[in-house]
């Protein structure tokens, strides 16, 4: 029998020699505190298993730790490509084989940049992961002035909640921001007992949303994760539960939201613009 992984996996070779686009995620959420970050990397590690060259970006101004999750230094980071004192190349970790963290700035300093000579030059740099399947970039939480400049950049957004009143209502507070600039968003519940209380929180937060919001947006629910102390034991331990315990159920549950989100988005398709990091660095920079 031909399995969803196997499908994928022959839609990824049946695309080795077209030209392709990186595809970019951001994850985020309403408030803090909801395993944003963990599931970015958990994330970002499925899709890369599934066979997919993946990257992952720190752009969580202020509180990027990334590096610490997967366990490297970094020493340099994005901040420090766009002052022109290392190349795209020199920051870039490789934590294995297709699979590459991009490590971001803990200020805000990097969304000042907006010198266009100096982006030329860096963007003339990112050929080295112009072939990148996804970008997975994890956001700061809240809807900031630096969180939006990462939304607005990218093609899909993905927004984590937890059962708590406070991350239902600022994750609707989130949906309502987004609505005006898109017509689909990707919602994952977090740190629930069972899927008919997913289904519960993103039904409440659905009839909000179509109650209140003139635009007709489409809110779809990619999955949830169950609470599972597996998932705190590996934040404590800095480590990615879904490498570590391939077949514990909030690894196959992050297994099943990446087969999901690499067949909606149909990842492979022709393109004739700019299709890389360049275009999404540009977007952020404004260019």
């Amino acid at each position: 029998m031909i399995t969803q992984a196997d499908k994928l996996q022959k839609l990824v070779q049946n695309n080795k020699s077209t030209k392709r686009f990186t595809k970019f995620i951001a994850v985020t959420s309403g408030k803090g505190g909801v395993g944003k970050s963990t599931i970015s990397a958990n994330l970002a590690y499925a899709l890369h298993e599934l066979g997919f060259k993946v990257g992952l970006f720190d752009a969580d101004i202020g509180l990027a730790n990334l590096d610490v999750l997967l366990k490297v230094n970094t020493n340099k980071n994005i901040l420090h490509v766009l002052k022109g004192e290392v190349e795209f190349k020199d920051i870039i970790v490789e934590i294995e084989k297709d699979f590459y963290l991009i490590p971001g700035d803990s200020g805000d300093e990097i969304l000042k940049y907006s010198d266009e000579f100096l982006f030329d030059r860096f963007a003339s740099s990112l050929d080295y992961l112009e072939d990148l399947d996804f970008l997975i970039i994890d956001t700061g939480a809240g809807i900031g002035k630096e969180v939006q400049t990462f939304l607005d950049a990218v093609d899909e957004v993905l927004i984590i909640t937890a059962p708590e009143p406070a991350a239902i209502t600022d994750a609707y507070a989130m949906i309502k921001v987004l609505a005006d600039k898109r017509e689909r968003l990707f919602l994952l519940l977090n740190q629930v007992d069972n899927q008919k209380e997913a289904n519960g929180i993103y039904q409440k937060i659905a009839n909000v949303a179509k109650a209140n919001i003139d635009k007709d947006i489409k809110l779809q629910m990619i999955g949830y994760l169950k609470k599972d102390s597996l998932i705190q034991k590996s934040s404590i331990k800095r480590n990615l539960f879904i490498k570590e315990n391939p077949l514990a159920t909030p690894s196959e549950q992050i297994f099943s939201i990446a087969k999901k989100i690499a067949q909606i988005l149909e990842r492979k398709v022709l393109v004739e613009e700019e299709t890389g990091l360049s275009r999404f660095f540009k977007k952020i920079l404004r260019f």
